[in-house]
């Protein structure tokens, strides 16, 4: 049965070697490139595997349906999706106030383009009255726009810190360095020919199209130099980092695609005085905020490099509402809740991944050879009977069965584990997006966006399978191989027959794999200035409270009554109450630190430039050194920013604190696990 297909996947890649898809505008991706057709060979297994398991066990309700969207539909649930449906209805809020002052210009150039076509299929249908889009954005002059796009003219409000004087004399310079004398001529007809009526497109119509023209022309993919160390930075924002192009930026020439590891580029990312955050290090109410920014910010970042963000409608989702497979994530994680409070990932994918990282890492062709599909068929139904009552024997699954139940809870799973709305962005990330950084940006803003239970689960899998990778030389599993067998179960999703299109994608899915496998630490990290715009976003919404209040009679006679107590901002849910005595205003640049789990509970210390929160950390375990309590034993604790502009922030141990104090003077700091 093996061989049968084997052979038939052969066929397979054969046939789609030979038809050639037509080449697309833009220059080809790494994952585009010729490949050899045994490379393919683990994909196309994988697909035929999958069909034939479909056929074997019979298929429940219809999990997905979709439903096509009407003109201007898309742009109000994008509104409502980046929480700014207060456009849509009218209303004056303050959340989307708030949101509204902190966007970047590139941000607010991508709302304000939806926004337009809201308004425009509106007055198309003469539904009602919309608000005028000069009424949010502020009015622009003519003669400004005959030369730049309307869509990038904001009021002075939202946009007086950002840097207009770039789009002075700078751009000739910037061209000649980025062409170099010895290719002026080249660029220039190639410009003429190809890039010229871009230019004069409603859409290309400002200074900053020079650029992305070089990236549309066939001048700019990776280098791919694996011997060089890239440096990532979260202080500009991904959108502007591509609008301002630095005069060192080159563009070399197209690069066939290596399925070698070591072909990827290296990155690290450039640390702030303010340290790292990762995705759990900050609180649900903040990670909201995060994710409105990340819709905005991929947005934007789309249309700085003229690519469509592509998304798909679900209509509804149904799904089971017990049992272990076939069950939404959410379901799941309720359910398990009931047993083990906190836990993020469903336990029937914990043990899963326990099983095979226990006994079946060293196992050759682990993911790639099948189990027995009667096998997988029996411990399944055995799963679904005997798991939650803790009677099923795990000793008894072969490693290669629990692969398949790893990858079978992946596909039937109701919505897919990267959901279903920005799925085609995905695919078109690396379609249309050539070069390696610009890939792994866009695909760090889609990981922003995932609900909190895909990005939990998508977490512990990838870390799973990088340990898969680790352990090559006795598993002949690499990361092309384990991307090759992981993409068909990712993206080929239940419910949803694979076509053609999608076949041809297969190397792109598994390049997109092979990223998120690779640089996983690095799209697990929340860019530093998405949590500066969360910070003002925090800000513009005290403020607003505070004018609100000031109109209410009753609240100003109650602060007339308590002129002598100190004002503090409204605490989170989670933040520590603490005695008077230890709430006394203290001095400029000392901090109050509490440690309620300690003996010693609290203590003033002083911050220079060079204090980080480890330290302040190492003080405390010296100064509770003596303290034997059994709360404390075996607890990683962590200095953690409460209040304030944030909601509540784990610190990373590097992170310089009086920078992290003065960004938030108003926070306590409390060390808690």
């Amino acid at each position: 049965l093996f061989r049968k297909s084997l052979s038939r996947c052969r066929r397979i890649n054969r046939m789609l070697s030979n038809e050639s898809a037509p080449p697309p505008s833009f220059s080809r991706s790494n994952s585009q490139a010729s490949m050899d057709s045994t490379s393919m060979e683990d994909f196309w297994c994988e697909v035929e595997s999958i069909k034939e398991s479909s056929e074997d066990g019979p298929e429940e309700a219809t999990l997905l349906e979709f439903k096509p969207a009407d003109e201007g539909e898309l742009e109000a649930e994008w509104l409502q999706d980046v929480g700014l449906s207060t456009l849509i209805s009218g209303a004056e809020e303050e959340d989307g106030q708030a949101l509204l002052s902190t966007l970047t210009r590139t941000q607010a150039a991508a709302v304000q383009k939806r926004y337009n076509t809201y308004t425009q299929t509106l007055r198309k249908k003469n539904k009602h009255t919309v608000r005028d889009v000069r009424d949010i954005f502020g009015t622009s002059d003519s003669s400004v726009a005959k030369t730049v796009h309307f869509a990038v003219l904001l009021i002075p409000l939202l946009c007086k810190h950002l840097y207009w004087n770039r789009w002075g004399t700078k751009t000739p310079g910037t061209l000649w360095m980025i062409c170099g004398p010895r290719n002026m001529l080249w660029f220039t007809l190639k410009f003429l020919f190809e890039a010229l009526p871009l230019l004069f497109s409603q859409d290309f119509c400002h200074p900053s199209s020079i650029f992305l023209i070089f990236l549309c022309l066939d001048c700019g993919l990776d280098k791919g130099s694996p011997s060089i160390t890239e440096e990532l930075s979260y202080e500009v924002s991904f959108s502007e980092s591509i609008t301002v192009l630095p005069k060192t930026q080159e563009w070399p020439k197209n690069q066939r695609f290596k399925k070698e590891e070591s072909a990827l580029p290296k990155f690290i990312v450039r640390k702030s005085r303010f340290g790292l955050t990762e995705v759990g290090d900050l609180s649900p109410e903040d990670m909201k905020k995060i994710r409105y920014l990340s819709l905005i910010e991929l947005t934007a970042f789309y249309d700085a490099l003229g690519v469509e963000l592509k998304r798909n409608r679900a209509e509804r989702v149904r799904g089971r509402e017990n049992g272990l497979f076939g069950v939404p994530l959410t379901i799941l994680l309720e359910n398990d809740q009931k047993k083990i409070p906190g836990i993020k990932v469903p336990l029937i994918f914990q043990k899963l991944l326990l099983k095979l990282e226990e006994t079946g890492l060293e196992t050759e062709g682990i993911l790639r050879v099948p189990g027995s599909a009667s096998r997988v068929k029996n411990l399944h139904q055995e799963l679904e009977a005997k798991f939650y009552e803790d009677t099923f024997d795990w000793d008894q699954v072969r490693n290669n069965d629990a692969a398949g139940l790893l990858k079978m809870f992946i596909r039937e799973l109701p919505s897919p584990l990267f959901t279903v709305e920005y799925l085609p962005a995905f695919i078109t990330l690396v379609e249309k997006i050539s070069k390696i950084k610009l890939q792994l940006q866009a695909l760090h803003l889609l990981i922003m966006l995932l609900p909190e239970a895909n990005r939990d689960t998508a977490k512990a899998f990838l870390q799973f399978l990088k340990k898969v990778v680790a352990n090559e030389g006795k598993n002949k599993m690499n990361l092309w191989n384990v991307s090759m067998i992981v993409a068909p179960n990712l993206f080929i999703y239940k419910g949803k027959r694979a076509n053609q299109q999608e076949m041809q994608a297969a190397a792109t899915t598994a390049h997109i794999v092979r990223l998120l496998i690779r640089y996983q630490d690095i799209l697990w990290t929340v860019p530093s200035f998405l949590i500066s715009q969360v910070r003002k976003m925090n800000e513009a919404a005290m403020n607003n409270s505070k004018r609100q209040l000031m109109f209410d009679k009753g609240v100003r006679k109650l602060l007339r009554r308590k002129t002598m107590e100190r004002e503090r901002p409204e605490r989170p849910e989670g933040a520590v109450t603490f005695p008077p005595y230890l709430q006394s205003d203290i001095p400029e640049g000392v901090i109050r630190v509490y440690a309620p789990l300690h003996s010693k509970v609290s203590m003033a210390i002083q911050l220079n430039s060079q204090t980080k929160a480890k330290d302040i950390l190492a003080r405390f375990h010296c100064e509770n050194s003596h303290d034997s309590s059994q709360n404390m034993r075996g607890q990683i604790q962590s200095l953690h920013e409460i209040g304030g502009n944030i909601g509540q922030h784990c610190l990373d141990p590097d992170a310089y604190m009086l920078d992290v104090y003065r960004a938030n003077p108003q926070a306590e700091w409390v060390i808690k696990p």
